[in-house]
């Protein structure tokens, strides 16, 4: 039997499985354990970058850097040392492949799904190579895993059933959030945050908005910067024009943000974006006419509906791949 059945890529943030290896074990014990690595992935964020959750006849294993992480079902044969060098090796072929970009714009369960083919290789690899082929590679692993071991979990820990972890309730708090209180509403109640919402696909009207905004916070930064490197030599009043080029060329690059991602209190800081480009440009009414003045604001106006409109949508099954 292999000592590595089952591995998959996520996203660190959310838990939203990015790629993973073809299925071919459907004993009840092994479904089990898959049900729990799930779990484990929404709440990925929580734990150190590297962690162990031991079964009987099967061990969780996952590695995560940056916004991607590795998870691996393995068998109790298998090696932590052999498991988190497997992980690490897998990571660094998923981040070569797909930059930070594409993952934090993936939008669907499995959007890297041909990945799954290096990852088969990578198993397949690590399952029937002799030890002392990767001999140096283990020998670090195991050096690093000494020096700092990776944190241990239970099965319950993974767990969350009828809305229970752990003796603790869940309740809502906003959108793509979750307070997990005492379930014997202790005062001293601990709270986590774990995304379990994702947002709407980009639209067309949103890819133009997102373009025209970029282009006007490159305006801004262009004649920002060309405005301050000729008022050395001028009177401090232009400093003041300066500002009026630079901020609304942060708030136009926060729009870009806010409309990508999701961010509480969302509504506040398109207002508070808003207002700085339109009490930007207005103040700039001697250095730009009013038509470019009117679309500068046209596009802030454009930028802050998308952003409101764009709402967010509950995560979807993962199809049981």
């Amino acid at each position: 039997m292999s000592m590595i059945l089952f591995a998959c890529v996520v996203r660190v943030r959310d838990g939203l499985p990015l790629s993973a290896s073809t299925d071919f074990y459907h004993t009840q014990e092994f479904l089990e354990i898959r049900r729990r690595l799930k779990t484990l992935a929404l709440r990925l964020a929580q734990y150190p970058g590297r962690g162990s959750a031991q079964g009987r006849d099967f061990s969780i294993h996952f590695s995560s850097s940056g916004d991607v992480a590795c998870m691996a079902i393995c068998s109790h044969r298998c090696p932590a040392a052999m498991a988190f060098c497997f992980l690490e090796t897998l990571w660094w072929e998923f981040t070569a492949s797909y930059d930070t970009t594409c993952v934090g714009l993936a939008s669907r369960p499995y959007a890297f799904l041909e990945f799954d083919s290096i990852i088969q290789k990578l198993k397949w690899h690590f399952n029937y190579v002799s030890p002392t082929q990767i001999g140096s590679s283990l020998e670090k692993i195991q050096e690093e895993l000494d020096v700092q071991p990776p944190a241990v979990l239970t099965l319950e820990d993974t767990d969350v059933a009828n809305g229970v972890m752990n003796g603790h309730m869940r309740m809502h708090l906003e959108p793509g959030h979750l307070l997990w209180c005492d379930s014997l509403c202790c005062p001293e109640a601990r709270i986590f945050t774990a995304p379990s919402f994702r947002m709407e696909p980009v639209t067309a009207l949103g890819v133009l908005s997102l373009v025209l905004n970029i282009m006007c916070a490159a305006l801004n930064l262009i004649r920002g910067i060309h405005l301050a490197e000729h008022s050395v030599q001028v009177a401090h009043e232009e400093i003041g024009n300066i500002l009026a080029f630079l901020i609304p060329f942060i708030a136009c690059i926060f729009q870009c943000y806010l409309y990508l991602f999701y961010s509480p209190a969302r509504t506040a800081k398109v207002v508070l974006m808003l207002l700085s480009i339109c009490l930007g440009n207005v103040y700039l009414h001697g250095l730009r006419n009013l038509w470019q003045i009117l679309f500068h604001i046209g596009v802030a106006f454009l930028s802050s509906h998308q952003i409101l409109t764009r709402q967010l949508q509950e995560k979807q099954s993962d199809c049981g791949v």
